[in-house]
């Protein structure tokens, strides 16, 4: 850690080789190696312990160190998620059956289950409100994190009840509109990031919100929008922008005929 640097150093007879600022340098260059070697070895906590740690030294973040912190928490969370929504299943089913026993099973690993996630998706919202958001310097890194903020705002919602809900949900919707001011004044309408917020904040309203007419609003424009200018864009910006485009088109087309 940066601290045991610091006593490391003081340990140290002789001139010290680096200024204090090069030896955060070399720590932070490290603790981002960690983190894709924790991808590779699909260690993903860990990997998002290492982009915590890079992401609270002084240098900002750039593009693809910031997209390590998200694979990061996003796989780490997202394993949290699908477990959670597999053993909610088996309680409700054990509770149907009239099995006390395994039913009070089924509920305390879902709790613990609840505690992990938790508790992941604060320590990433604690780093964004604090840290990220504050000190991001583009539009594409400040969309960027507004999205991350509403989506694990989202996955907080999704796992509570009453007035935990509605301080996540509020929270999330927030999130999402902060980004979206920032995109619609400083990001072009294909613009990957823009649209990615977008689709997140539809679907945001579809699941959490129960806003369908909503959610398909939010996506429809930001699809129709950027469908009048893709053939502006050069074949590779092209590519990225009509994953996320075809993905908006996808949800439209389950929401306008999903008949609920």
């Amino acid at each position: 850690s940066r601290s045991d640097s610091w006593a490391l150093g003081a340990e140290l007879q002789g001139p010290w080789p680096y200024t204090m600022t090069e030896m955060d340098g070399v720590i932070r260059e490290h603790e981002v190696y960690f983190a894709t070697l924790a991808e590779q070895a699909e260690r993903y906590d860990e990997m998002a312990e290492h982009m915590k740690s890079a992401a609270l030294f002084e240098q900002e973040l750039d593009a693809e160190e910031r997209n390590l912190l998200a694979v990061a928490f996003k796989q780490a969370v997202g394993q949290r998620r699908c477990a959670w929504r597999i053993v909610c299943a088996a309680e409700q089913e054990e509770q149907a059956k009239g099995n006390h026993m395994t039913t009070a099973s089924a509920r305390g690993y879902r709790k613990k289950i609840e505690a992990e996630l938790t508790s992941l998706c604060q320590t990433i919202l604690a780093l964004l409100t604090d840290k990220l958001i504050p000190g991001a310097t583009t539009a594409e890194a400040k969309v960027s994190y507004y999205k991350a903020q509403g989506d694990y705002y989202r996955y907080m919602a999704e796992i509570n009840d009453d007035m935990d809900r509605t301080r996540a949900t509020t929270a999330a919707k927030a999130a999402y509109e902060d980004g979206t001011k920032v995109a619609e004044t400083s990001l072009k309408v294909t613009s990957p990031f823009r649209l990615g917020l977008a689709l997140n904040h539809a679907v945001f309203y579809y699941e959490v919100m129960n806003a369908p007419t909503e959610a398909v609003r939010i996506g429809r424009k930001a699809f129709e929008d950027a469908v009048r200018e893709i053939d502006n864009l050069g074949e590779e910006g092209a590519k990225e922008s009509a994953l996320v485009m075809q993905l908006l088109r996808d949800n439209i087309t389950l929401w306008t005929s999903d008949p609920s």
